[in-house]
């Protein structure tokens, strides 16, 4: 089960509509301000008309003002009346269901609400438009399903979805027959919707002393923030399973140390031991910056490990690299590939790293299936983004690439030369 597809239009940044299709590994790339972010961050507004019991398109609550903001924020222009369309494709073992809808915005007075104006599952042959009655009233649809229709039926909504355990269900004047054709659609998609995670690009700076939780925490937070928490609540209760984990998979990123829990009874220490064989240790608040901003990504790898996911997981995180060495870089393209690999969890990841994408295409050229790479580049213009696909072959060579992007290192080698030679021959100036 999984996501596979993502189209957005009149969203954001982006004027048109963008059509993603994406793979085990989808790679954002693009310079900064250009949309990356806008983009790779829609799945986690879209979940929150997906797995939720609110009555609003999206609950924009759960994500906070840094994310998102108001709804007409979404809206390309922030049109007071504007809408944004969305088109998901999503595949179980046994089916696959798309859904398009559009999310209008109606501003009344000092207020603004939204409604699902436009729901269509193209396999069910379902249909739904929204009849503009006065949005403070329950909304009245025209529903379609075959070739069976009907107004101004009453259809509350659950977040995205109709919900199948309203009155609708048993007062609507449609028959039984397209009633349940229409739920069985709904539900088969909101069965294989995936769970979505998140990580910003800013994980959790570590503390220098932890108390230990009552209770291990279920996830480790859009910042990583309860990555030493979960560590330690794992170290006390399972004996250091996940731990043991993190350092196998850390161990080309920190040769010669390996991180450890110092127990100060209520009170725990996250540290760096020095492999030497030595007891010099080094407090984890104390140790580089790119090993922090690392340690909730190792921490949910070994999560999976130790308790694998029970449903499909999309994965989500802005600059993984950020404050690491470049050599590092590659080995966590690795750790991504062996994740899905190992796990299934599917990967959607933006990054400003060369090496990275390098590591990839070097798999690729070694045997990994192209097909489970996708990459985009989003660029910005004339006032609105694009994210271009980026094909790449058996061999792991692009069928496409941006002027200028990643030809740092070659134009500054090439202005050093030029430096150099006008040095010894001022009459090449």
């Amino acid at each position: 089960m999984a996501l596979v597809r993502m189209a957005l239009g009149n969203y954001r940044c982006f004027a048109r509509r963008q059509d993603i299709e994406l793979r085990p590994i989808t790679v954002v790339l693009g310079r900064n301000n250009s949309g990356k972010s806008a983009l790779v961050r829609a799945p986690v507004l879209i979940d929150t008309g997906i797995h939720t019991n609110e009555p609003t398109p999206f609950d924009l609550d759960r994500l906070g003002e840094g994310l998102v903001g108001r709804f007409v924020d979404l809206i390309h222009g922030r049109r007071a009346h504007g809408g944004i369309e969305i088109d998901l494709t999503v595949e179980h073992e046994r089916y696959r269901v798309r859904l398009l809808a559009t999310v209008q915005n109606v501003s009344r007075d000092r207020y603004d609400t939204q409604v699902v104006s436009k729901l269509e599952l193209p396999e069910s042959d379902v249909r739904l438009e929204w009849e503009l009655n006065d949005p403070a009233e329950p909304p009245r649809y025209s529903v379609t399903v075959g070739n069976k229709a009907q107004d101004n039926v009453l259809v509350p909504f659950q977040g995205l979805l109709p919900d199948d355990t309203s009155m609708f269900v048993r007062d609507s004047p449609l028959s039984r027959d397209a009633t349940g054709r229409l739920f069985s659609a709904v539900f088969d998609f909101w069965h294989a919707f995936p769970t979505v995670r998140y990580f910003g690009p800013f994980r959790e700076q570590p503390q220098r002393r932890y108390l230990l939780p009552a209770r291990m925490p279920k996830e480790l937070g859009t910042t990583g923030l309860h990555a030493a928490r979960i560590l330690a609540s794992d170290t006390a209760g399972r004996q250091g399973e996940l731990i043991r984990r993190v350092n196998q998979a850390i161990a080309d990123l920190l040769p010669g140390w390996t991180l450890d829990l110092v127990d100060g009874g209520e009170v725990w220490s996250l540290v760096l031991r020095s492999a030497t064989g030595e007891d010099f240790t080094v407090n984890l608040a104390d140790a580089g910056t790119g090993v922090a901003q690392t340690l909730p990504i190792f921490v949910q790898r070994a999560l999976d490990l130790v308790d694998p996911p029970r449903r499909p997981v999309l994965e989500i995180i802005e600059q993984p690299e950020l404050h690491l060495h470049p050599a590092a870089h590659a080995g966590l393209a690795d750790l991504y590939l062996a994740a899905w690999q190992a796990t299934g969890v599917r990967f959607l990841i933006e990054t400003h790293s060369e090496t990275f994408l390098l590591r990839l295409r070097r798999r690729v050229a070694e045997g990994l299936d192209p097909d489970t790479v996708a990459i985009y580049f989003v660029e910005h213009d004339n006032g609105s983004a694009e994210a271009r696909r980026i094909h790449i072959d058996a061999d792991g060579n692009l069928d496409y690439w941006p002027t200028g992007v990643f030809s740092e290192d070659y134009e500054e080698t090439r202005a050093l030369a030029r430096a150099q030679w006008t040095r010894r021959d001022p009459r090449a100036r």
